[in-house]
């Protein structure tokens, strides 16, 4: 069973913020900034290719509540909303989940994207990648 899993079942306790039938979210125990959240569907999927919509459209409501809250709180400045899918991508716990990363001006979470504009074939992507 993984970490999220026994969170779920109480196995190991957390600071919950939000929870129904569906979705928990908690804190998260490494804080990159304060208030940083971990939100999850109950049922156990291992990413977002396995997710069902109506329980992803759910979790994703929730996201979006919770993020509206940090916008509302002294010194936040913005949110990232994050999710890794698979070990390649990060995904330490394989269990689906969004982290909500409250921003506080001059913190020092830094999150990079590198410009590869110049040395894209863009009609090469869109053939590979276009549904």
């Amino acid at each position: 069973m993984c970490v999220f899993c026994k969170i779920v079942n109480k196995e190991i306790p957390n600071y919950t913020i939000y929870e129904d039938e569906q979705v928990l979210a908690f804190l998260d125990i490494s804080q990159a900034t304060i208030g940083h959240t971990i939100v999850i569907p109950k049922t156990h999927y291992q990413n977002i290719t396995e997710i069902d919509n109506d329980t992803l459209a759910h979790l994703m409501s929730v996201v979006k509540l919770i993020a509206s809250k940090c916008l509302t709180i002294d010194n936040v400045v913005g949110v990232n909303i994050l999710n890794n899918n698979g070990e390649g991508a990060g995904q330490t716990v394989n269990h689906i989940h969004f982290h909500i990363i409250p921003r506080y001006e001059n913190d020092d979470l830094n999150i990079t994207f590198t410009n590869h504009g110049e040395e894209t074939d863009f009609g090469t992507v869109l053939n590979s990648f276009k549904i």
